[in-house]
């Protein structure tokens, strides 16, 4: 994920604090893993290490400094530049379920259980995101849908594995 963009993306609409941003961030993508503080402070440190961001206020009132960051001129290109390019088609979050299923085979692992405990966490997850309401925000159906598809697609990748090993077994049988 192009978390630098993201956040570049969540100071477009003015000035925030560092836990504005994340709070924006997982307001975004309800449905998806929280944004961790840790990576906030990271990313907006690299940004104002780049020209990105800078710091337009500090303030620290007895408690943990308070640092506002704004987008930079340059900032703002950037956040333009990102947001006309494609993304070119990957392998995306699939890659990790590839490399244990590839992992299971070679090792001799229980290649069906695998792809069976998958198969049931993948039908978990969208029959959670079907029951549970959307936020009342205009982007959460899109997200939520986006994500119910590349879930309905690993399904019938999975069944298809599922079907090639089992094909692969027989033969050698």
């Amino acid at each position: 994920m192009a978390t630098a963009e993201l956040v570049l993306g969540l100071l477009s609409t003015g000035p925030a604090h560092g836990y504005d941003v994340k709070r924006s961030h997982d307001t975004w993508f309800p449905d998806s893993r929280p944004l961790a503080f840790g990576q906030v402070y990271t990313t907006l440190g690299r940004l104002e290490r780049d020209g990105l961001v800078e710091v337009v206020n500090k303030t620290s009132s007895g408690g943990p400094d308070r640092t506002v960051y704004a987008l930079t001129t340059k900032g703002r290109e950037h956040l333009t530049d990102w947001l006309s390019d494609p993304v070119p088609p990957a392998w995306g979050s699939a890659d990790e379920v590839l490399r244990k299923l590839v992992a299971a085979i070679r090792t001799g692992g229980d290649v069906a259980a695998f792809l069976a405990r998958q198969r049931a966490s993948h039908l978990r997850r969208i029959r959670e995101l079907r029951e549970t309401p959307a936020a009342d925000d205009p982007t959460s159906p899109l997200v939520r849908e986006y994500i119910v598809a590349h879930l309905d697609a690993d399904l019938r990748w999975l069944d298809s594995a599922l079907e090639r090993i089992s094909q692969q077994k027989e033969t050698r049988s």
